[in-house]
């Protein structure tokens, strides 16, 4: 009789965690989106027209469209997280991109390599059919293609001459490849609970 109440406290407990989870992603994404028009009411340093929060809005509904695809696939927590940190990464990757550059300014075409790479993550995605052992290693694979974005900008000294110079370059380069490895390693905790929960009795 106790254990039937307890098993069903905690399924309401994690109805409302399930829940509160699959909305989160929205209402941070909604605040993002917030963000540039109150910032506008306060500073002459931000000036977004329509097209610029059209870009952003379109970006953060795939994003929360991608993770509500994932909840909804799957309630492991670890490869929830997998996902929560590549899309976040993309998004970064994407919009660092377009807003400032990475290599050179926005208008620089070098920028384009990064188109690049997040098509290996996507393309190993499809692969991998989303399976949490081939995405680690799609992930692992993006964090490479980042890193070799790195090594071909340097070593032919694109976007050497612009503000952000090479420092500024190498600390961007090393932050988004270490978030495609967190993102690996999580989908790989996953692999590792799903093999243990198949084995379990």
């Amino acid at each position: 009789m106790h254990r039937g109440k307890a098993m069903a406290g905690d399924a309401e407990i994690g109805g409302r965690h399930g829940r509160f989870w699959r909305v989160a992603p929205w209402a941070i994404a909604s605040l993002i989106l917030l963000l540039p028009l109150v910032a506008m009411q306060v500073t002459d340093e931000v000036d977004w027209d329509r097209a610029d929060f059209a870009v952003l809005a379109v970006m953060l509904l795939g994003a929360c469209g991608a993770y509500e695809l994932a909840a909804r696939m799957t309630g492991n927590v670890a490869y929830r997280a997998a996902v929560g940190v590549a899309v976040v990464t993309a998004l970064i990757l994407v919009w660092v991109t377009l807003a400032v550059g990475i290599i050179g300014s926005e208008d620089d075409s070098a920028n384009l390599m990064y188109g690049g790479v997040l098509a290996i993550g996507i393309l190993g995605a499809v692969i991998a059919r989303f399976q949490p052992e081939g995405m680690a290693c799609a992930l692992a694979a993006t964090a490479l293609a980042q890193a070799l974005v790195g090594v071909v900008a340097l070593s032919t000294g694109l976007g050497s001459t612009a503000a952000n110079g090479p420092g500024a370059f190498l600390v961007l380069t090393g932050f988004f490849a270490v978030l495609w490895l967190l993102s690996a390693w999580l989908f790989r905790k996953a692999a590792r609970e799903q093999t243990l929960a198949c084995a379990a009795p």
